[in-house]
């Protein structure tokens, strides 16, 4: 398997070299387990089932249990989304049927682990976080002796709280859709969905089809982009027909997907101003800065730190940590240093805080602060003959590829993901 795709973005333990290596040659090198926020009271109309999950993803899983059980996709409950390399266990929910109605399913994929009623529909969020156990095949020889003094810093300071590059897309671009789909330039994003083959995307026909694209041979790329790209067949059959209305044909694409398109963008940036941080701190994702929003670890609420040096021993216990954006209407802004660094990155993109207030009003993402530091816990590992094993657990809504970039250091980085729209 090729290397992980990765980020551009400044290490916490950049002083010490990656062991290297490589992840998800075979399944059960990558297991998850996700925990739960609370657990199934045993009463209620909602039956709380567990799953274990090969080589599936939290939508596909979704999909075949809506075919089987004869419900809407739309009627289970999760709490998070689960990548289909692996082997994962998560908790689903659905109303109005029985436990043995469960119970009894069976799949060559997927497994029911347990089933209990509750009173309420599972939803996104309603988890404490994942609990990973990952094989890092190939290492160095002295893989042992590298790993300490990373995984030492990272229990020190943190692990800085970067958006994963499974954020961006198999190409490392889709931040670039969302930033035009933001400025309302369809065209720029409908090309970039269908066009700009890319390095880390090994399948040959979808390659091809995207070169026969920028070419404008469409009928020719429509018959090399494979049945399972169906928005990508969906865009090119409209513009077969109608011609270069991208406009029209933006339309046409999934409203999850747009969202997704839109939080890949503000990922992005947040992505950005944790960098630029981190290079202005000495690499800790910890340090605040005047003007910071802060928040707390154990409720997530969020407060203008007026004093730093008060706030200095929270900090150091992990109470608390400062924030960066998800921009958005609703967002707190921060003010002096840590706000005028915001705005400039925002300026460099040709935008303000203003850009985005109609993604509250349409799409109903009203932006947030998100911590730039993370606790790792129950962390562990161990080297044999076929590499090193780590454990560790992650609070929700981080994600375990930041962790094994700074251990391994040796990420392949799409040119994409800092290439803009060109």
């Amino acid at each position: 398997m090729a290397r992980m795709i990765g980020l551009p973005h400044t290490y916490l333990s950049s002083d010490f070299p990656g062991i290297g290596g490589k992840i998800r040659e075979e399944l059960e090198d990558f297991l998850v387990d996700e925990i739960s926020l609370y657990q199934p009271c045993g009463e209620g109309e909602h039956v709380y089932f567990r799953i274990e999950k090969r080589d599936l993803s939290t939508s596909e899983a979704i999909r075949q249990l809506s075919h089987r059980l004869g419900r809407p996709q739309k009627d289970f409950g999760y709490a998070g989304l689960k990548d289909r390399k692996g082997i994962t266990r998560q908790t689903v929910s659905l109303a109005g049927i029985r436990v043995e109605d469960v119970l009894d399913l069976e799949f060559k994929n997927l497994r029911i682990l347990s089933a209990r009623l509750h009173r309420n529909k599972l939803r996104l969020g309603h988890l404490r976080g994942n609990k990973f156990r990952i094989r890092i095949r190939g290492v160095s020889a002295d893989a042992d002796e590298l790993a300490k003094p990373i995984l030492e810093r990272i229990e020190q300071l943190g692990l800085p709280n970067y958006f994963g590059p499974q954020r961006f897309g198999n190409r490392g671009d889709s931040h670039w859709i969302g930033r035009a789909f933001l400025m309302r330039d369809s065209r720029s994003a409908v090309r970039r969905i269908l066009g700009h083959p890319c390095v880390t995307e090994y399948n040959p026909d979808v390659v091809a089809a995207r070169h026969l694209f920028m070419q404008f041979r469409w009928r020719e790329a429509l018959e090399r982009f494979p049945g399972s790209f169906r928005e990508e067949r969906k865009l090119l059959i409209y513009l077969l027909r109608v011609g270069e209305k991208y406009k029209g044909a933006a339309k046409l694409i999934h409203h999850g997907l747009m969202r997704l398109y839109f939080s890949a963008f503000q990922s992005y940036l947040f992505n950005t101003v944790l960098d630029e941080r981190m290079s202005a701190s000495a690499g800790d994702p910890g340090r605040t800065f005047a003007g910071d929003v802060a928040c707390l670890h154990d409720n997530g609420a969020n407060f203008s730190i007026e004093d730093l040096e008060v706030e200095q021993e929270r900090l150091e216990k992990f109470e608390i940590s400062p924030t960066g954006p998800m921009f958005g209407a609703k967002m707190l802004i921060p003010g002096g240093w840590a706000g005028e660094l915001e705005s400039a990155v925002l300026d460099r993109q040709g935008l303000s805080h203003k850009d985005f207030h109609h993604l509250q009003q349409v799409w109903r993402m009203k932006g947030l602060r998100r911590s730039l530091r993370v606790p790792v816990t129950g962390l562990s590992w161990s080297v044999d003959e076929e590499g090193m094993v780590i454990e560790f657990f992650l609070p929700k809504g981080s994600f375990a590829t930041t962790l094994l970039r700074e251990l391994m250091k040796n990420e392949t980085v799409p040119p994409a993901y800092q290439d803009g729209m060109a």
